[in-house]
């Protein structure tokens, strides 16, 4: 029976000691990285070689810390264009290593070099044929003397008090592991597109999305036509859902050729052109906006949004017509939101990507698009106006040409 105190032990480490001691362990295992990245020769381009020309699979092996830090090595090469998967040590000797065939690589992971559970796989490896790659600390260990390619970490001390605790070897593991995966990538030209494919799940999965998945389609948005006045399109062009800040204008033939957006009509009541309300709004709209084309990623969407500071970015097909719409309100999940500012706007690349909303003097004038300012009844209270066309809503400031 394990005796459990019935008081909390006094730490023996001050707040400023155990900082302090942490400084150290980081510190260490910061210059055993660099000490192994010194350390790298042809040997690391051998391995790499071994992974690149596999044409079966990776199949990493590792116990204890080492067999963690081989885990997540196995899913980091997956999950970057290498096949590969995680052998235990003991199961393979149980009739797992019928995972692996003469085709595939093994790659193990030992700082020792003679963990007794790895060493027993050494035979029955030989005898399948296949090629080995051992990360450990000594060239001429059990594991050394075998394999096909070794990187030697070298000696490396412990980051814990004891000098015990895997710590700093397994971080010299993780950042090797990581070299050979991602130089190996690399080397298969592995893109964004390769690694949606592999990640269509989570915030990572939606960033690395195509824009069709997240636009307004075209029934959703608002389109008019270069022809008709800026009344008759505020008033008649409607879509069903909520409101997007922003009316697409194509011409004849259907491409689109402008936009016209809150901030538009705000500027021109600010400059007091109430008068252009009956021209054609191929004179006041935004000419050549900012644009995507079908099948672009999220990410190069946003990139552009963020770039201009626009709310929103038709979407069109490969001759310019308009097929939908991205808006701000509907893809700002995507972002990490920080702590607001002193402003109220969410700070990081969502602040980016958010424009400040439009001056109040020219959203209350906006008021009166559809409907004139009822007076005052002597005596009485002020009649209530129509609701503004792009109250609540924040605008666009796409680049005019």
């Amino acid at each position: 029976m394990i005796n459990t105190p019935s008081a909390v032990i006094p730490s023996s480490l001050s707040p400023f000691e155990q900082i302090r001691y942490a400084r150290q362990i980081l510190h260490l295992e910061s210059q055993a990285l660099q000490t192994v990245a010194e350390r790298l020769d042809t040997e690391f381009c051998r391995a790499v070689d071994r992974l690149y020309l596999c044409s079966g699979n990776v199949i990493v092996t590792g116990i204890g810390k080492a067999g963690l830090i081989g885990q997540k090595l196995a899913a980091t090469l997956a999950s970057t264009g290498t096949r590969s998967h995680f052998l235990h040590p003991a199961e393979a000797v149980h009739g797992d290593l019928g995972q692996i065939h003469r085709e595939d690589v093994v790659l193990i992971l030992s700082q020792s070099g003679e963990t007794e559970e790895v060493i027993r796989l050494l035979p029955s490896l030989a005898e399948i044929g296949v090629s080995i790659i051992a990360i450990t600390g000594r060239r001429n260990s059990t594991l050394g003397r075998a394999s096909s390619v070794v990187i030697e970490l070298g000696p490396l001390k412990e980051a814990c008090s004891l000098g015990l605790a895997p710590s700093t070897s397994t971080t010299a593991m993780l950042g090797m592991g990581d070299a050979l995966a991602l130089v190996t990538s690399r080397m298969r030209s592995f893109g964004r597109e390769d690694f949606a494919r592999f990640h269509p799940g989570g915030n990572l999965g939606r960033q690395l999305s195509k824009v069709e998945e997240y636009m307004r389609k075209r029934s959703e948005c608002r389109i008019a036509t270069t022809a008709q006045s800026v009344r008759d399109v505020l008033v008649q062009v409607r879509a069903p859902g909520r409101r997007s800040g922003a009316i697409m204008i194509v011409d004849e033939e259907g491409v689109l050729r402008g936009i016209f957006t809150d901030s538009d009509l705000a500027r021109m009541f600010e400059s007091r052109r109430d008068q252009m309300l009956d021209d054609p709004i191929r004179l006041v709209m935004t000419r050549s906006p900012a644009t995507v084309t079908a099948g672009s990623m999220m990410t190069d969407a946003v990139e552009v949004m963020a770039e201009r500071k626009i709310s929103e970015l038709p979407v069109v097909d490969v001759a310019g017509r308009p097929i939908g719409m991205l808006d701000i309100t509907d893809i700002v999940s995507l972002f990490p939101v920080e702590t607001p500012s002193r402003d109220g706007r969410p700070t990081g690349i969502a602040r980016k990507i958010v424009p400040a909303a439009p001056a109040p003097s020219a959203v209350q004038q906006s008021a009166n698009l559809t409907q004139p300012v009822q007076s005052t009844p002597a005596g009485g209270t002020p009649r209530p106006k129509s609701q503004s066309f792009f109250d609540n809503r924040r605008t666009s400031e796409h680049e005019r040409t």
